[in-house]
């Protein structure tokens, strides 16, 4: 019988996203084969020390973290630094797709479609105008290194729009706010490393009392719907996956990634943002994009962890 991967499973943090972190970490204890695996848990907000001891004898780390110190290449960075190998992005990739102005200028560079925007300063907050006569409304105004939507809102005037500002800078000291793009928001998942694979198309449907998808349509269960793979026209279909291919490389990400878009009431296909570390539990979107491909929640964790595996 070959010998057990001693796997670190980090989840919690410090994030907003703490909560979420901790839940999807009980579903992918769940699923990882026993046979295969010995798991340890690390919590970041408090095992650091531990983990740092412990790496040693330890095979490779699963990063469960989301947003700040844990999705941004701060985690990454101090995993380099151990010699453990883990799944998906090195620092450069997971600290460019975590910031959404840096993001969206490499998706533009790419040739991706994505909607005008424009970075904000605390003295917007009395004056919005500014901002609001360089774009049209409505408008998104989000936390630039956030995740979960957190800290996001949408604008349709100036009174909005300065609550939004003032809500967002709450969350960090960089805000972007873009045009808004009505229509349909898809997410397309990438799996691989040197040869990457497009998965399924998840299109997501929040419910009616919901203006977009934010951290209460995501978290909250019967909130949204989603629908895989998603019912669009193949050319439509052909053009996001694409996107989601092309933002992966543009981002210099690795292992896997999940971009959301919106596909416009005229057909055309925009990036909003790319995951780095998505959701993971069995119903989470890249999971059920994965099922969609042939490829069922633990076997979809033994692809990632061999690629963790890859880079070293």
């Amino acid at each position: 019988m070959s010998k057990k991967l001693r796997v670190a499973l980090l989840a919690g943090g410090k994030s907003g996203e703490r909560e979420v972190s901790l839940a999807g970490a009980q579903g992918v204890l769940a699923a990882l084969d026993k046979e295969k695996y010995d798991v340890f848990r690390y919590d970041p907000a408090v095992d650091l020390a531990r983990l740092a001891e412990d790496a040693s004898r330890l095979d490779v780390a699963f990063i469960l973290l989301h947003g700040p110190l844990g999705e941004d290449g701060s985690m990454q960075g101090f995993l380099d630094l151990l010699g453990l190998p883990y799944q998906g992005s090195g620092v450069l990739g997971s600290a460019i797709a975590m910031n959404k102005n840096l993001a969206k200028i490499h998706y533009k560079q790419a040739g991706l479609r994505v909607a005008d925007w424009q970075m904000a300063s605390p003295d917007d907050i009395d004056n919005p105008a500014t901002l609001s006569r360089q774009l049209r409304f409505p408008l998104v105004v989000k936390p630039v290194g956030q995740g979960s939507s957190l800290g996001m809102s949408i604008a349709h005037d100036n009174d909005q729009l300065s609550e939004g500002l003032r809500r967002a800078f709450a969350f960090g000291g960089e805000v972007m706010v873009e045009e808004f793009v009505r229509g349909r928001e898809v997410t397309g998942g990438v799996l691989g490393n040197d040869t990457l694979t497009a998965l399924p198309l998840v299109e997501i449907i929040p419910g009616e009392e919901y203006p977009f998808f934010d951290y209460e349509a995501k978290y909250t269960v019967g909130a949204s719907r989603e629908v895989c793979p998603a019912e669009f026209p193949e050319m439509i279909a052909g053009v996001a996956r694409d996107y989601a291919l092309r933002a992966h490389r543009a981002l210099r990400l690795r292992g896997y990634s999940r971009t959301d878009m919106i596909v416009s009431e005229q057909g055309e296909v925009f990036v909003i943002e790319t995951n780095t570390i998505p959701g993971m539990t069995p119903t989470s979107l890249l999971p059920q994009a994965a099922k969609a491909a042939g490829l069922d929640f633990p076997r979809l964790l033994d692809r990632l962890i061999g690629l963790a595996l890859e880079k070293k």
